[in-house]
């Protein structure tokens, strides 16, 4: 066999540390369980786009990388946003308006992390696209990043999925942390019952409301809002259905299958990556921080009886639906009969709504 006709020609010490990389997320995801649909495709990527310089060479002169940067640029987000429409539930928002401000308290991990980047001597632009990571809404990080530092696409939407991969690991003891067992056990009423109206009206009036403060969202939060009146609507249900299943796991398939494939040795082992992980560690965590310190900021002005469980705090981020059943798993450690995924959810909806805004003004701003 001519060695230099096998993927071994050209191959360096950083291509076999990023193929250990690769391993070991799909050992995280396959063995620890951790978004294994996330983890084992950019596991698996990682390993395509790093074995040796034959299968490695997806340079920007690559037809098939063009062809794949246009649809992680264009198609794939939307195609996402289509299926979370479908998929969330905006009932408790729309019984609670007050679970946006949550949502919207969250959104200081993306401040956080942009004046942190700003430190770090990052550009205007790849500080934008890296503050998004605060939001732990990855497809709106890589919507953003794609467009304003695409040469941190990798190391951007990576680090956001870890996040989200992480939550039951980073979450719990910040929320313990922060809260009191008094708080812990606050009862939150039942949401009352919302009319098929109200959720049929809520996705057209949102879009309005959203759009026309921020047109840069509009593509993001137009492929929303219109997967959610699909959903709602009831009339094509086979398309709802598609779109916030099948689709979208897919979707998400192929998303981290070619993100892995983008992160080659001399591009994504660097000390920017490094920044970029902690930067975004920290954003996630301080994220955590905002909603539950604002629940229990709202809670000095409401009366006994409507007070909000700061356990729902940490699903100000967009890690849906994980951050939401974190605060459903806290709940009922502390109080057997304390059921506050819904309104956890709530948040995470209004959460996803933000990021998506963040990414608009920032795409408007530097781009």
């Amino acid at each position: 066999m001519d060695f230099l006709k096998t993927g071994f020609e050209g191959a360096s010490w950083g291509t076999l540390a990023m193929i250990l990389i690769g391993l070991l997320f799909i050992y995280l995801g396959v063995f620890r369980k951790m978004k294994p649909m996330l983890l084992i495709s950019i596991g698996f990527g990682i390993l395509i786009g790093n074995i040796g310089t034959q299968v490695g060479t997806f340079g920007d002169s690559s037809t098939l990388s063009y062809l794949n940067f246009e649809l992680l640029k264009g198609v794939y987000p939307l195609l996402i946003f289509l299926g979370l429409g479908a998929m969330i539930d905006f009932s408790a928002l729309i019984a609670n308006p007050k679970l946006v401000l949550i949502g919207i308290a969250a959104q200081f991990g993306i401040f956080f992390a942009f004046m942190v980047a700003i430190l770090f001597k990052f550009p205007l632009e790849s500080a934008g696209a890296i503050s998004l990571i605060g939001s732990a809404d990855a497809v709106s990080s890589l919507f953003l990043a794609s467009r304003l530092a695409p040469e941190l696409l990798s190391a951007i939407v990576i680090t956001t999925f870890l996040c989200m991969a992480m939550v039951p690991t980073i979450q719990p003891s910040i929320m313990r942390l922060l809260t009191t067992e008094k708080e812990r056990v606050i009862k939150m009423a039942t949401p009352r019952a919302v009319s098929q109206t109200e959720k049929i009206v809520f996705p057209c009036v949102a879009l309005l409301l959203t759009v026309f403060l921020v047109p840069k969202a509009l593509p993001l939060l137009g492929m929303l809002f219109f997967g959610n009146l699909l959903k709602e609507c009831g009339i094509i249900k086979h398309l709802s259905s598609t779109s916030g299943g099948t689709l979208t796991n897919v979707l998400v398939v192929l998303i981290g299958l070619t993100v892995g494939i983008f992160a080659q040795a001399e591009t994504f082992l660097t000390t920017k990556t490094l920044l970029i992980f902690i930067i975004g560690a920290a954003a996630f965590k301080t994220a955590t921080m905002s909603g539950i310190l604002f629940v229990k900021l709202m809670n000095l002005f409401l009366k006994d009886g409507n007070k909000i469980n700061p356990l729902i705090g940490n699903a100000g981020v967009s890690a849906l639906p994980d951050a939401a059943q974190m605060s459903q798993n806290m709940g009922l450690r502390y109080d057997s009969s304390n059921h506050l995924l819904s309104h956890a959810m709530g948040a995470t909806a209004a959460s996803i709504i933000g990021s998506a805004l963040a990414a608009g003004i920032l795409l408007r701003l530097l781009g």
